[in-house]
């Protein structure tokens, strides 16, 4: 495998490094850099990581980096993560409301602690945070209970005080979404895959209209209703298909339940991709639609879980 760190590659820009990713030979991997300058989202150091993990770190060859940002993946903890020596000197500073490093969740102890530590990352009230928290919380929950992924899934969260606004990137080397979703759903393509992912209450765990009680099928739609009410950038990549949420126009918010008819562009015939990705841009400015949005789906989560204590309680219990 082969893969290249551009001089810049956020969600807006994402398709050019996603291209040029070569997924063959996928018991070697290679990384290679611009030699001035590495800007990259979080979600791409997660990628680059999920490759890593699935290898030996002498099968890891990264090309000796030149760029002056160079620092930026030893602070985010990429070579740590991967095992890779690196001879770049950084001064170690405490990340603590700054950013979370390249992290790989195997447990729901350790998705405990990541939420933990990400609150601080969200800059808001308490509960507007939790509410985040809980739709990372779900998404990470997929990962470990339905992807099959040896790795877990792999996570890295940074926060950018200038724009203030959240960067979050969510990768797993799985079974992708269209092997998961066709386990209720028969889909012909990767991106019809993704466009029902994408749909509220549709769940590769039932057919039942909702999905159940332990997987309500909500957390994509809610973290792209978040991205789509703030003019951000959302983005999901699993097969050889890509879809990108385009920032809104205009001052009209309205909330698709078809994410086909939000203002997107998708892509198929890609490099093909063993899992999901996942990235999203989130701006902590407290406007009315993003409270309103955030207390939305607060009272969802709060029914899901009453609902999920309920099914428990009334399990049989045999004495």
């Amino acid at each position: 495998m082969k893969i290249y760190l551009p001089n810049s590659a956020f969600l807006g820009n994402l398709d050019p490094f996603i291209k040029g990713f070569d997924p063959s030979f996928p018991d070697f991997l290679e990384i290679t850099a611009n030699n001035k300058w590495i800007s990259v989202h979080p979600v791409v150091l997660s990628m680059i990581a999920a490759l890593g993990l699935k290898l030996s770190p002498e099968n890891i060859r990264c090309q000796k980096l030149e760029a002056r940002s160079r620092h930026y993946l030893v602070r985010m903890g990429l070579f740590k993560i991967l095992n890779i020596v690196s001879d770049i000197q950084v001064i170690e500073h405490e990340p603590a409301g700054r950013f979370i490093p390249v992290t790989s969740i195997k447990t729901s102890q350790e998705l405990s602690i990541f939420i933990t530590e990400m609150i601080p990352l969200l800059h808001l009230e308490a509960e507007q945070a939790k509410t985040i928290g809980y739709i990372v919380s779900e998404l990470v929950r997929n990962v470990i209970e339905h992807a099959e992924s040896d790795q877990g899934a792999i996570i890295c969260a940074q926060y950018y005080q200038k724009s203030n606004s959240i960067r979050i990137g969510i990768t797993d080397t799985g079974l992708g979404i269209k092997k998961t979703i066709s386990h209720s759903y028969p889909v012909p393509t990767d991106l019809e895959a993704i466009r029902l992912a994408l749909t509220p209450g549709i769940t590769g765990t039932t057919r039942k209209e909702g999905g159940t009680e332990q997987n309500a099928g909500a957390g994509l739609f809610f973290i792209k209703s978040i991205a789509n009410v703030n003019r951000d950038f959302f983005v999901i990549y699993s097969g050889d298909s890509l879809y990108k949420l385009l920032k809104k126009k205009g001052s009209r918010i309205h909330l698709n339940i078809d994410p086909f008819k939000d203002r997107h562009a998708s892509c198929e015939n890609l490099p093909y991709w063993q899992g999901t990705v996942v990235g999203v841009d989130i701006t902590l400015d407290q406007t009315e639609a993003f409270t309103s949005l955030l207390q939305a789906i607060r009272k969802t989560y709060s029914t899901a879980v009453r609902e999920r204590q309920k099914a428990r309680y009334k399990k049989a219990r045999f004495i």
